[in-house]
């Protein structure tokens, strides 16, 4: 079996000690190690005793690696995303961050999450992915976001007005900061901290949520995920943000962009001690009351 290993650079070298806990457990699997190469100059020296190879960027993935495993958040999570594109590689994430809703799986389980991985103990939750398309070919190298993809002002400008398209009919004019199109998967994240719904990964849908918006009577709406939406959008600067999960492009000019569901989806590995309302519970300490503490 191979697995390759992806990661950012670690400020805290406390995470070192699990780190090398990964690494034993995969070898003590008898697994083939791969690292990819952004990992491999951080932990040059530091992981001992194990041996790996590097996963260059010119190296193909697909039909080659068995699966992903990322160290980190859920942002590192998010950035192996670009890495897998349409491979169909499976992914799981051990937590070393805050509130993994993606990386799920506890630093202190990392033993039992690898034997059951290993030994193909899980489902696969497929998640819905969102394509952004333009004539400016913002993104060249991975126009797809997990979470949300984002238009947004800068922030020495006024506000800017998006005029937005459902399936080439008018839906409405929004001003304000930005607006937020989400998928389910998006859903707890930007998208929750500016009032929009949680939406479950099986309910097919994205969410279109307005960031400070200038009419008080614009709320966030739940749309079918095989709906295609249109963007014009105006700045008194002529220049605003678009953001396609971690990655951020300046754009300078009046633009327009259309946005849909992707031809492919993500393989995110749920074990089978977990589910998507645990996570939820865990996550957002649904059930518990301070008071009662």
């Amino acid at each position: 079996m191979k697995i390759a290993v992806y990661g950012r650079q670690f400020n805290d070298l406390a995470t070192l000690p699990f780190i090398q806990q990964v690494f034993d457990t995969l070898a003590q699997h008898h697994v083939e190690i791969y690292v990819h190469h952004q990992l491999s100059d951080f932990l040059a020296g530091k992981i001992t005793n194990v041996t790996y190879k590097v996963l260059e960027s010119t190296d193909k993935i697909k039909g080659f690696i068995d699966l992903f495993l990322t160290l980190g958040g859920d942002g590192t999570l998010l950035d192996m995303v670009n890495v897998i594109a349409d491979s169909g590689i499976p992914v799981i994430g051990i937590n070393f961050g805050r509130l993994g809703f993606l990386a799920s799986v506890n630093k202190n389980d990392i033993a039992a999450a690898i034997h059951a991985v290993v030994n193909k103990d899980y489902t696969f939750d497929t998640r819905t992915l969102l394509s952004i398309e333009s004539d400016l070919n913002v993104f060249p190298e991975g126009n797809f976001a997990l979470n949300d993809i984002t238009i947004h002002k800068r922030d020495d400008s006024a506000m800017i007005t998006m005029q937005v398209f459902l399936d080439g009919e008018f839906l409405n004019s929004y001003w304000g900061d930005g607006i937020i199109i989400a998928t389910a998967t998006g859903s707890t994240a930007y998208s929750l901290s500016c009032g929009g719904p949680i939406i479950f990964p099986q309910s097919n849908g994205i969410v279109l949520t307005p960031v400070s918006p200038h009419n008080l009577n614009v709320r966030p709406i739940v749309l079918p995920d095989s709906s295609v939406l249109s963007f014009e959008v105006e700045s008194r600067s002529n220049k605003f943000l678009l953001s396609c999960d971690s990655r951020t492009a300046v754009i300078n000019k009046p633009s327009r962009f259309h946005v849909k569901k992707a031809d492919f989806g993500l393989n995110l590995i749920r074990l089978n001690n977990e589910s998507y309302l645990s996570t939820l519970r865990n996550k957002l300490l649904w059930g518990l009351d301070a008071r009662n503490y």
